[in-house]
């Protein structure tokens, strides 16, 4: 079962193997794109990113409960997770974070508690389809429903879980547990009001959540400038757009950090 906050090494003693996926490489790279995943998502996703982003390493954020790390029990509390990630990875060098849905709120909090440890910033931050704090006290609260309950409304609002889940007891078991523990982390958010962050934001969504949800207010979360954009489709438009959303996250990218220099078509 997943506990509030898995047992952890000390500061600065943390496997950074632990907690990031890459697909290739790229040791001379002008910045470091770190991404953070939706709830029950799963890193590889944006792991592959890479292949869009030439002269980016990209690295997925791999969470414990999942994965290789599916004996370690899951994060259901933001704080500690937060101080977990701060503590594992060194961001060392002009990097940027992205993160969809639920992962757009751990990205902003941990970009905020870097700054207040007086430690390196994000070149930028892109948060996609993930609603501004503080939100909402009406939240959902898929994590307290049992699981066929939960496998059910999942594929409501998601589609068909795939069949090699479906199928798979042990392997359902799994993904349950840590979707729900995401969806606990998600429905246990409270933020905490503090200095606005000195960074560029870009917002992406789906034009169909386009007024589901107040995007514009993550202007009220940087003194830095903030862009909003919508792409065709729904919460996770970032599918079916894959190639135009990482497109201008790479323009965005090559703003900040001119070595990157533009994609060659």
């Amino acid at each position: 079962m997943s506990a509030t906050e898995p047992t952890r090494r000390p500061p600065g003693t943390a496997s950074r193997s632990r907690w990031l996926v890459r697909r290739e490489h790229r040791p001379d790279a002008a910045v470091d794109l770190y991404c953070f995943a939706h709830a029950g998502g799963s890193p590889g996703e944006y792991a592959r990113w890479s292949d869009d982003l030439p002269g980016v390493q990209v690295w997925a954020v791999q969470l414990p409960g999942r994965a290789v790390r599916r004996s370690e029990p899951s994060f259901t509390r933001m704080k500690p997770l937060v101080e977990a990630v701060v503590a594992a990875v060194a961001f060392d060098r002009p990097f940027a974070f992205f993160g969809h849905s639920l992962g757009g709120l751990v990205a902003f909090e941990v970009a905020r508690a870097l700054r207040d440890l007086g430690r390196r910033q994000p070149e930028r931050l892109f948060v996609s389809s993930s609603p501004p704090p503080p939100l909402s006290a009406r939240r959902a609260t898929m994590h307290t429903l049992p699981d066929a309950e939960l496998a059910a409304e999942m594929e409501r609002r998601w589609g068909p879980l795939p069949d090699e889940v479906r199928s798979n007891p042990e392997l359902l078991k799994l993904v349950l547990d840590y979707t729900r523990s995401d969806f606990e982390l998600f429905g246990t958010y409270e933020y905490v009001p503090g200095e606005p962050l000195d960074l560029p934001v870009s917002v992406f969504a789906g034009t169909e959540e386009r007024h589901t949800v107040r995007f514009e207010d993550w202007r009220d979360h940087t003194r830095g400038p903030v862009a909003v954009q919508f792409l065709p489709g729904g919460h996770f438009y970032l599918r079916q757009e894959r190639r135009e959303l990482l497109r201008r996250v790479h323009a965005a990218l090559a703003e900040d950090t001119p070595a990157l220099g533009p994609v060659q078509h």
